[in-house]
Parts: structure tokens; sequence; C-alpha cells
């Protein structure tokens, strides 16, 4: 389905003039990842789906022409208007991890790239967002062996200093071998896989114990409290002790 283009206002009609109708209606048939595109003001332009279901409204037309305030959580908005601040300002975002509550309230991670869009003149009019669903693929045994091997070790001593040839080590494969089985099975980078492990546990002792922040930090492989917060709220949206609020509520 087309984005709705009735009673659009200027900023989102010159978005939606620069973006091809073809790649916008492509965007609907994608099951795992959300889409979207925002005006240089931040209103939503156009929304696939996936996107719409990730608020809480019902439908496309009750999410174009509102920003990320008004349809997600603080911490989340703030994010996201970050991300796209950054955008604006020339920095490309491509494969950023994220870990981003799907239906039903349960979290998963995403990779999220957004890119500026520019009319045919050159000028700045938004930009494109996707954010992927990261769910293990098909595989066949010796790469599925080979990755619950590189998991369990880093899971194991998650404060290592985890560099690709004692990754490859752990999963018993070479270093080239270990890229292209981390990104079948999970979309990801190794790095980005130890991180993703790393911030996993520690949701896991927020909700589950009372334990001092600065112990769950350094239980999750971090150097330390600052460092632990800025990196898991940059990728949750929220800081350890909101999402441990949160989650105990």
């Amino acid at each position: 389905m087309a984005p709705v283009r009735d009673n659009l206002w200027p900023e989102g009609a010159a978005l939606l003039a620069a973006l091809s109708p073809a790649m916008v209606a492509l965007m609907d048939e994608l099951p795992d990842t959300m889409f979207c595109a925002k005006d240089v003001t931040g209103r939503y332009a156009a929304v696939n789906p996936v996107f719409v279901a990730r608020t809480n409204e019902r439908s496309r037309r009750a999410v174009l022409g509102r920003r990320a305030r008004d349809l997600f959580v603080p911490q989340l908005a703030e994010r996201y208007e970050q991300q796209d601040a950054e955008v604006l300002q020339g920095r490309s975002l491509r494969g950023e991890l994220e870990r981003i509550r799907r239906l039903g309230g349960t979290s998963g991670w995403f990779l999220t790239s957004k890119l500026p869009v520019h009319d045919d003149a050159g000028r700045l009019v938004g930009i494109v967002s996707v954010s992927h669903d990261l769910r293990a693929g098909a595989a066949d045994d010796a790469t599925m062996g080979s990755m619950a091997a590189l998991v369990a070790a880093v899971e194991a001593d998650l404060g290592a200093r985890w560099t690709t040839t004692r990754l490859a080590e752990a999963a018993g494969a070479t270093p080239a071998v270990l890229d292209r089985r981390v990104r079948r099975v999970y979309g990801l980078t190794p790095r980005q896989l130890v991180l993703r492990t790393r911030v996993d546990h520690a949701t896991r002792l927020l909700a589950g114990t009372t334990r001092p922040i600065g112990d769950v930090a350094a239980d999750s492989g971090f150097y330390d409290q600052p460092s632990f917060t800025r990196t898991f709220a940059r990728l949750t949206g929220e800081t350890p002790a909101q999402y441990r609020r949160r989650t105990r509520r």
C-alpha cells in the first residue's frame, strides 16, 4: 500500500517527492523490518506496517504527521531524535546495534541504519530509516555448533579482551569463516555479538536481581559503571536503573 499522500504538509510532501514510490511500496513487504521516512522537522511522512505495529496506534494514518515523542516512551524517543539530528548534520548511521521491544513487550536485537534524503536540487528534505529484527536464521549443523561454542565461551568470560583471533579459536574456525558464520546466523559482526552477549547478561541481572549496578557492570564485562551506563543507554534507550525499574514493576 502506498503512503497516505492527501493533506500532506509542505515538508512531508517534499520528502515523499524525493523518494521512489516503488521503494516505499516495497518496504511494506518486509516482515521483520521497521521502515520510516521523516521530514526535516522530525514528522513521519511514510511508515510501513511493521513500524505501525510497534507503536500504540492501529493505522498508518494515525502515525503520519506525528513525531517520535508522540509515539514512543521518552527514552526511546530521545535516542531516535539524537540519531536523527546527527544524520541531518551529515553523519549516516549504518548497522547500529539496538535493543528494541517487540510486539507483546519482549525485547530483541535490531540493526538500524539511517540515511539523509536530498531532492533533485540537492536540498536536504529528511531521512529514511530501517531497523531489521535479528533472529537466528537457518544454518548447517557445523555452523550452529560453532556458534554455540562461541557464545558459551564469551558468556564464560565476559570481561576478556575478545580479539578476532581469540573469537575464531573459540568457534573452531578461521577469522574469515567466523565472520561469515556470525553474519549468517546473527546478522552481526563478531565484535557486535560480544557486545550483545554482554548487554543480554546485564539485562538478566538487572531484571532478576537487586545487585548494585556497579556489580552488574563488572559481571557483564564492562570496564566501569559509567561506560556500562553509556553503552546500555545507547543500545536500549534506557539507563540500567530505568530498565530495572520498568522490568520489576
